[in-house]
């Protein structure tokens, strides 16, 4: 039973994925690379949680998706940005975010600074994944001549 319940997560993150490259405009074929790359993001994620928790594993699966997109992005000679924007959808904290404003809009103030903690320390991770990728040299994505 929990064999479905992954698989249907993993495909939620690949379909809602690929609708994000849609929206955002990414060409058809590279669309589905992207939820692709959001799959992976996915997984990663999901597998990790339960070992190193929320934040650490926001960071590994963020690091994933954009050694990933730079991989794809030299296969296919196109920006990295057109993987990576898409496949970072899945792991945005929007559920931290909304309960945040909720719990701010009814005045109950501690839970509203405790998902609003949760959130920034997510995105965060996120950001910090991204710079340390970006980090590395271009030579190590390019094609061997």
């Amino acid at each position: 039973m929990m064999e479905i319940m992954i698989t249907g997560e993993i495909l939620a993150a690949v379909a809602g994925t690929t609708a994000f490259a849609i929206l955002f405009k990414v060409p058809y074929g590279h669309s589905v690379l992207s939820g692709a790359v959001g799959g992976v993001g996915w997984i990663i994620f999901r597998f990790a949680s339960p070992i190193c928790g929320t934040i650490m594993s926001c960071f590994l699966s963020s690091m994933a998706i954009v050694l990933f997109s730079r991989f794809l992005a030299v296969k296919k000679q196109c920006p990295a940005i057109v993987f990576m924007v898409p496949g970072l959808f899945p792991l945005v904290p929007g559920i931290a975010v909304y309960r945040t404003i909720y719990f701010l809009l009814i005045n109950a103030r501690g839970p509203a600074l405790e998902n609003g903690y949760e959130a920034m320390k997510s995105a965060a991770a996120i950001v910090l994944g991204i710079i340390l990728v970006f980090e590395l040299p271009q030579n190590i994505f390019s094609k061997r001549r």
